[in-house]
């Protein structure tokens, strides 16, 4: 009976620790959009207070190198590969892409703008890195396939709705608790009207070309990643090269040396907060979502950081939401989850398309005892093995006397029946 009783509490133990490790993706997921949420609004606060964008995008990525720095350095001190001219010339590039370009037309666009506009603006960054892919050959269109037509219609969508944001503001919608905050009157309303609508369209070209840097970085970075795989040590030298490049900036845009002052106010806690838990903490955390349920599982929650966003707004800066802003949200949304949808149907066929294959030794060769997988091998791991590896190479040689290739399974079927 006490046999029975602890085996029924070790199973109740058990699918307890499953259901928590089921639901730890989630939660990291709903943690971070809190957290990408509350940088856009606090960042909004310091920029309102007049913090230049150009000196807050150097103190943030100066904070994210410090925070992230140690754990390169400890974590990837065995595996850090050699650093080469044309991987530093990439890194370059990346900052300027990042920290530079991305960062402070991200940061102009918000301040023009709206913490919740901004944050909707950049749900275009899926369909945006998509059209990269697309123009840089690294995606093949293929209109038979559902999964293309999805990633084809929902850029389009997005677009649209991009388009719509930018070019139709509409009336405000104001939500119950705000009502009460706006007592102005009706010539100070008109008056404050007319000037942000000057900046608004400013503000949305501004997020626009943000995204588009964005999405050029992801380009570029996954390309990086093949020569240099070290994920932390390419973030650190990216936010490091990217502070040195933005200082630069600063220094060209803003001649008064007052704007680098500092306190422990507001702009110490936005460069603080965007640079250790925005580009350090979340950056860690949503690597190992990624790598545990794919970039398609992390980047559904996107959308929630704008719901966040709004609510937070609406309530800390009495943000009102405009017609057009919803109706465009609603349709970036919603060609955001078409082109997600067409990404997970393709990395589905790929692992299904990888299952299939099955290694078949080359027949008429002497020695088919005798069976060798060939790895394809990058350019770094080529060079690695050319350098480490020229008698184990040479040994290979001799004793492989037949080269396995890989096809798939019904193609070898066949030729098992053709044998026959």
């Amino acid at each position: 009976m006490a046999v029975a009783q602890q085996q029924q509490q070790q199973q109740r133990q058990a699918t307890g620790e499953s259901l928590m490790q089921k639901c730890k993706p989630y939660v990291a997921m709903v943690s971070l959009q809190f957290g990408y949420a509350g940088m856009n609004v606090i960042t909004k606060v310091s920029l309102n207070h007049g913090m230049s964008h150009y000196v807050l995008v150097v103190y943030r990525h100066a904070f994210a190198t410090l925070s992230i720095a140690p754990f390169a350095l400890v974590l990837e001190r065995k595996v850090r590969p050699r650093m080469s001219f044309w991987v530093f010339l990439q890194i370059f590039v990346l900052a300027l892409l990042g920290p530079v370009i991305d960062q402070n037309f991200y940061y102009a666009g918000l301040k023009f703008t709206s913490p919740t506009f901004s944050c909707a603006m950049s749900n275009m960054l899926p369909a945006m890195t998509f059209v990269m892919a697309v123009i840089f050959r690294m995606e093949k269109v293929n209109l038979k396939k559902a999964r293309c037509v999805a990633k084809v219609v929902g850029t389009l969508v997005t677009v649209a709705g991009a388009m719509l944001m930018t070019l139709y503001k509409g009336r405000a919608v104001e939500m119950v608790w705000t009502k009460h905050m706006h007592l102005h009157g009706p010539h100070q309303d008109a008056v404050a009207a007319a000037a942000a609508d000057k900046d608004w369209l400013r503000g949305s070209i501004f997020l626009i070309i943000a995204t588009l840097a964005w999405a050029s970085l992801f380009i570029l970075q996954a390309a990086t990643l093949k020569r240099y795989d070290a994920p932390l040590s390419l973030t650190t030298l990216i936010c490091f090269v990217g502070t040195l490049q933005a200082i630069v900036v600063t220094f060209a845009m803003e001649h008064s040396m007052s704007v680098w002052k500092i306190g422990f106010d507001m702009n110490l806690l936005a460069a603080a907060y965007a640079g250790i838990v925005t580009s350090s903490i979340a950056y860690y955390v949503q690597g190992l979502v990624m790598q545990s349920r794919g970039p398609v599982f992390a980047s559904a929650f996107s959308p929630l950081m704008m719901i966040i966003v709004a609510i937070m707004g609406s309530f800390i800066l009495a943000e009102n939401i405009y017609l057009g802003g919803i109706i465009g949200s609603v349709l970036i949304v919603a060609g955001l989850y078409s082109v997600l949808w067409g990404k997970h149907k393709e990395n589905a066929e790929k692992k299904e398309a990888e299952a299939m294959e099955i290694p078949v030794a080359i027949k008429g060769v002497d020695g088919n005892g005798r069976v060798m997988d060939i790895v394809e091998l990058d350019e770094v791991q080529l060079e690695k093995a050319q350098v480490n590896g020229k008698a184990a190479a040479a040994a290979a040689h001799e004793h492989a006397a037949v080269v396995a290739v890989t096809v798939p399974a019904e193609e070898a079927r066949m030729q098992g029946k053709d044998e026959a």
